[in-house]
């Protein structure tokens, strides 16, 4: 009767475990709140179709009057700060396919570099290039790719910016001549145009915490950008 006894508080235990775990919540995927914020903004107002569509990191998210930047042309600004390419893969059939948009603009993989020190150069070219192939399964928009900005307080990270950079522009232009699109995809170069004679940023584009951009850096975006949006 006793064997029968341990045999009873046993099985139960185990049930009892099970139960909790079934029970645990489950922790929502990063950047879960930011992409459901832009899913009830559209449900409140949707955005227009056939737009320029931004997506990617904090430089974008900060990016808070864009509009102004570019007047004559329809922005919708989807960038999430803090968000890696990783995280534009995960949520691109929220971030990307609902607008139709007419042109891509994406700054990302700066934040995948800063991640971990295993994060290479070919991993963030990798992560760019499965973007990619993601968006064109649905959309054949011209894609704009915003090099990795040289912000100051990542110098450690620059040879690896550089190498990234210059592999997706590399990839771009070879993704044009394989591709039947009539607007062809553009790599935009910002990284240089942001540096001083010295080769070192220019300290006055930054704000103080020498990651993000001042309205004098976006102004060098705009310039870099503005001759390629599609109308």
């Amino acid at each position: 009767m006793r064997y029968f006894l341990y045999i009873f508080v046993f099985v139960l235990a185990g049930c009892k475990s099970n139960s909790n775990q079934e029970n645990k919540p489950v922790a929502d995927p990063p950047f879960w709140n930011d992409v459901q914020h832009f899913k009830m903004q559209d449900s409140i107002s949707p955005p227009p179709k056939n737009a320029i569509l931004l997506i990617g990191s904090s430089s974008f998210t900060m990016w808070k009057d864009v509009q102004d930047y570019f007047p004559g042309y329809t922005i919708i600004n989807r960038g999430f700060g803090g968000s890696t390419l990783l995280d534009q893969i995960r949520y691109a059939d929220v971030i990307i396919f609902p607008y139709q948009p007419k042109q891509i603009v994406i700054y990302c993989g700066e934040n995948d570099l800063a991640s971990s020190d295993t994060v290479t150069a070919p991993m963030v070219v990798d992560r760019f290039k499965q973007l990619y192939q993601i968006i064109r399964t649905k959309t054949k928009a011209p894609i704009m790719y915003i090099s990795m900005k040289p912000s100051p307080s990542r110098r450690h990270l620059f040879q690896k910016m550089r190498e990234a950079n210059q592999s997706i522009a590399l990839f771009l232009g070879e993704s044009d001549v394989l591709s039947s699109i009539t607007s062809k995809n553009v790599y935009i170069d910002v990284h240089q145009k942001m540096l001083n004679e010295a080769a070192e940023p220019i300290p006055e584009i930054f704000l103080e915490d020498s990651l993000h951009m001042n309205a004098k850096g976006y102004a060098i975006w705009q310039e870099s950008m503005k001759p390629y949006l599609i109308k």
